[in-house]
């Protein structure tokens, strides 16, 4: 499988998985997912894209994916150039999960929105997403 086929794939079922648990977690926590999306959006749109429509939360749902690709990109392409990722990718995937985890909630999201604190809940939902949903797959496909 080719370099482009296995980012593409992984960005795919990765950001399919991730966006769908964001979605349950929203439910859960009383909220409607479009504004999840549109709270997504207001990264590049501004704090008035929550005021949005249904188009604000699709450029929220593509801004999510695009955000995935670069992740799936960076893993799948130093996979292929550090072998020990691709024989050991499960361990590398979860490593990638905590990684990825890292930057969002510590530098990406306090950059965007503020410093929240954590809570044991909030943090379970945040390594099972990072390393099941997101990490895993993407190391799976680069080991293709």
């Amino acid at each position: 499988m080719g370099t482009g086929r296995k980012i593409l794939l992984a960005t795919l079922v990765a950001g399919t998985l991730d966006i769908l648990s964001a979605c349950v977690y929203t439910l859960i926590a009383g909220r409607a997912p479009i504004n999840m999306l549109k709270g997504l959006a207001s990264a590049i749109l501004g704090d008035g894209a929550v005021k949005g429509g249904p188009g604000v939360a699709l450029v929220g749902l593509l801004l999510h994916f695009a955000i995935m690709a670069v992740m799936a990109a960076f893993f799948v392409i130093v996979a292929d150039r550090t072998p020990i990722l691709k024989s050991r990718w499960l361990i590398a995937g979860i490593a990638y999960g905590i990684g990825l985890w890292a930057v969002m909630s510590l530098i990406v999201l306090p950059l965007r929105f503020g410093w929240h604190p954590f809570t044991a809940l909030g943090l379970a939902e945040q390594f099972f997403s990072h390393n099941v949903l997101v990490g895993i797959p993407i190391a799976w496909f680069a080991k293709r």
